[in-house]
């Protein structure tokens, strides 16, 4: 018998899909910064973990640095985002660092992780409550 494509953990994860913060400077040893959990679907964990790295490389980006020494800088002092739960189709930040350091962001979007953070959800809700 054949799954369908729900089975797949494509539209979702018993418990969701989670992103795990890995601060890249060592400060918190190889322990996770933190783990944001209530992704619905792995397109969200992927697009949240994504936009995070971004912004982590941007702010660390300094005006006429070459993609290479942005790299380092990243390593050294930025944050890494790793989805957790979505296998082969998870997103992994290595894939893209070489396309971001060689092109700066164009649009804020692009780095707005918070429009993403499941945790703003869980906010608004607890305000339509009082």
């Amino acid at each position: 018998m054949s799954g369908s494509a729900f089975d797949t953990g494509l539209f979702g994860a018993p418990g969701g899909f989670s992103v795990r913060i890995m601060d890249l400077s060592g400060g918190n040893g190889s322990d996770p910064v933190e783990t944001i959990r209530g992704f619905g679907t792995i397109e969200h964990a992927n697009a949240f973990a994504r936009r995070y790295v971004r912004d982590s490389m941007e702010r660390c980006r300094i005006a006429g640095m070459a993609p290479d020494d942005l790299i380092a800088a990243w390593f050294a002092f930025g944050e890494d985002a790793e989805v957790l739960g979505g296998g082969e189709d998870a997103w992994r930040s290595a894939a893209e660092l070489a396309d971001f350091a060689g092109r700066p962001v164009q649009d804020a979007e692009e780095r707005n992780w918070r429009a993403l953070d499941p945790r703003r959800d869980e906010d608004e809700a607890g305000e339509d409550e009082e």
